[in-house]
């Protein structure tokens, strides 16, 4: 049978709707356990909004409006973040307005996977590791949060400057790997296909959930260019979504290796010609994207890639290390952020999406008609 992914047009007007007839359309609920705890993994790709960067808060509230009418209860639901060494996560559920939807108007758990009581607890492999075996040669460990419990992946349709395209796949490396976890980028294409493994053996059910209303082009995930596209993707299975995204995008995505070894090794479906699209007939859809370099990018991988390469030890894993985080964060902070990235974020903020998204910005202004869909008064 073959994977299927679902793929819609939408509207701010009617988001949240067509994120419910999405996830029907793939009969998602075949996918869960419904015994278990639902984990939203949330992706905050900068503690500033930028357009197409983050999880957005119409998909966020969609997804969860969506799992409480088909019967999960509140409780059973679980906002899930993880840290980066050069995003704070606090700052950024705020910023994209997230925390209003999942504390504000939902009231669901949270849980942040580098705090307590969340523990860290190494996984053996029922086989070895392409990769993480040889890079955390003293073991992987995983939160154990994640163990046993269903995963609602909730990625952006976007650009990135080490794996072309990022999506499903890329969304669980911030969550199942520790803080050192740019130890990988190196061999990032082969990190992500250990970590979907992990995954295969650690969740009853796995799911991810796109959002392009926004699409992001460029070098991703912050210094993009946003466009808007109107399109929302599903998938049960997170190569053959990202498949879908890459193809929407402009790329081939058996061209990309992440997606190619995990389609060989059968860890999903890779080739669109062997996926079913449902919704949308996207044949002739192609964003015609262009994945390019930042200067920080261009640096990175001159460490992993370059020159730099036999100093990648001595850069990157030794107590010298912060340099790279207080780099990264002054050219997108403060260089690129007011010299590009505040125009785009205007102009963004002009559109159908931006007017929505700052109604996003509290409780009291998400418009009313939404609150009565859910029973909110």
């Amino acid at each position: 049978m073959k994977s299927k992914v679902a793929v819609l047009k939408t509207s701010p007007d009617t988001v949240l709707e067509d994120y419910r007839r999405l996830l029907k359309s793939i009969d998602y609920l075949d996918y869960l356990d419904r015994s278990r705890n639902v984990l939203l993994k949330i992706n905050v790709s900068w503690h500033h909004w930028y357009p197409a960067c983050s999880t957005t808060p119409w998909q966020l509230d969609g997804v969860i409006r969506t799992l409480l009418d088909d019967g999960f209860s509140r409780e059973q639901l679980v906002s899930t973040h993880n840290r980066t060494v050069v995003v704070s996560d606090k700052r950024g559920e705020k910023g994209n307005h997230l925390k209003q939807v999942d504390e504000g108007l939902h009231g669901i758990q949270k849980i942040r996977l580098y705090e307590k009581p969340v523990k860290w607890v190494e996984f053996k492999p029922k086989k070895p590791f392409r990769v993480l075996g040889k890079i955390f040669p003293d073991g992987v460990k995983v939160p154990d949060a994640l163990i046993g419990q269903n995963i609602i992946h909730l990625p952006t349709v976007k650009t990135h400057v080490f794996t072309t395209i990022t999506g499903a796949m890329k969304n669980a490396f911030g969550g199942l790997l520790s803080e050192r976890r740019h130890w990988t980028h190196s061999v990032i294409h082969e990190t992500l296909v250990d970590l979907l493994r992990i995954q295969k053996e650690i969740h009853p059910g796995i799911l991810a959930v796109m959002d392009g209303t926004f699409a992001g082009e460029g070098p991703g995930p912050r210094a993009m260019i946003p466009h808007v596209k109107n399109y929302i993707l599903a998938s049960a299975d997170q190569v053959a979504i990202d498949a879908i995204s890459a193809k929407m995008q402009g790329f081939d995505p058996m061209k990309l290796d992440f997606i190619r070894l995990a389609h060989e090794e059968g860890l999903g479906t890779g080739d669109p010609v062997d996926i079913e699209v449902v919704g949308e007939d996207i044949s002739d859809v192609n964003f015609h994207f262009v994945q390019t370099e930042t200067f920080a990018s261009k640096g990175q991988k001159m460490i992993y890639h370059g020159w730099l390469k036999p100093m990648e030890n001595f850069l990157l894993r030794t107590p010298i290390v912060p340099w790279a985080y207080f780099a990264s964060r002054l050219y997108h902070d403060v260089f690129w952020l007011n010299l590009v990235g505040k125009k785009r974020i205007r102009e963004a903020l002009d559109t159908g999406w931006g007017r929505l998204f700052r109604q996003y910005g509290s409780v009291e202004t998400i418009p009313r008609i939404m609150k009565e869909q859910d029973g909110i008064e």
